[in-house]
């Protein structure tokens, strides 16, 4: 039989919540969060119709036309009606989701790349937010023949 001295006892209750409120939760992909309903509906609705391509390293900048934040790891942009290039960030980025904060991105050349950095810059007070990564870039079209 262990025995188990006072102290461990409470050593152990104390930090048994702490353990469990790191376990990751949502979606069973490595890193990837959640989304929200309405994220999600945005999401739906700016790939409706599309399908996936093979992923880019690097997108052009003159291939996008709007950038559409969908959460704090995945961006969106619009290269006309027909086409959409999604990306996955590397990790999340806390805070990209509000819509609120500048994204400062640091592109070497006419392209932003996989492995890119990007920071997000507080609107108001001008105070850098957290260092985030670009993903590879895939593209969604709409297919061929498709009016709609």
């Amino acid at each position: 039989m262990i025995k188990l001295n006072l102290m461990g006892a409470a050593l152990l209750t104390a930090t048994a919540p702490l353990v469990v409120s790191c376990a990751p939760s949502g979606s069973a992909e490595p890193g990837a969060a959640a989304l929200t309903p309405k994220q999600a509906e945005r999401l739906d609705k700016q790939l409706a119709g599309k399908v996936p391509g093979e992923p880019i390293k690097c997108l052009p900048s003159y291939r996008s036309t709007d950038t559409i934040r969908v959460s704090d790891s995945i961006l969106l942009y619009r290269s006309g009606g027909n086409l959409v290039y999604r990306n996955d960030l590397k990790s999340s980025c806390p805070g990209l989701a509000r819509d609120s904060d500048i994204m400062v991105v640091r592109q070497f050349g006419s392209s932003t790349c996989s492995g890119d950095f990007f920071h997000l810059v507080d609107r108001s007070s001008g105070i850098r937010g957290p260092t985030c990564v670009f993903g590879e870039f895939v593209p969604y079209r709409k297919p061929a023949g498709d009016k709609g």
